[in-house]
């Protein structure tokens, strides 16, 4: 339910309909709140974890967020979470996860470019090491990727996933 209507944002928890919720969350978000990540080349727009916190403390008082799972493997963590949300017909949830890549295998290379050669080992396979990927804390990163997600499920954000 898209509105053009601005409506005065609730004072308490429970005061506004999921509909009227998802209504104000699903609005364009001003330019200023948004972060850029560069992917592939390209600029991809995103909204941090903390300006999603602020938009839903002014739309949605009282929501909660918790961590309901939490899974690794040899190279990611995986994590799953909750955003409880109090609206006018009780309290309404969304799940989403998160991943992070720990670290994957990298190609060792020796020499200088143009001329630098793959290693490889007695049967002729590459020979790979560890390489970290993850920047920061990797489950402060990927419980931010779960919230932002679990948010966009309440319309928050969600017309940044479109592909153009």
């Amino acid at each position: 339910m898209q509105t053009t209507e601005r409506l005065t944002p609730p004072t308490q928890p429970g005061e506004w309909s999921l509909d009227q919720i998802i209504a104000d969350l699903s609005r364009p978000l001003p330019k200023s709140v948004l972060d850029i990540k560069k992917r592939g080349g390209n600029n991809i727009p995103y909204l941090p974890w903390y300006e999603a916190s602020k938009i839903l403390d002014k739309y949605a008082p009282g929501w909660t967020w918790e961590i309901r799972s939490l899974h690794t493997t040899t190279d990611r963590l995986f994590i799953v979470g909750r955003l409880t949300i109090p609206t006018s017909n009780g309290n309404l949830y969304r799940e989403a996860t998160g991943t992070e890549v720990l670290k994957e295998d990298k190609e060792v290379w020796i020499g200088e470019k143009p001329n630098r050669q793959l290693l490889k080992d007695e049967f002729n396979r590459p020979i790979t090491e560890p390489k970290e990927l993850a920047y920061g804390d990797l489950s402060s990163n990927a419980e931010s990727m779960a919230f932002r997600r679990a948010a966009a499920r309440f319309g928050l954000g969600l017309y940044l996933y479109d592909k153009d």
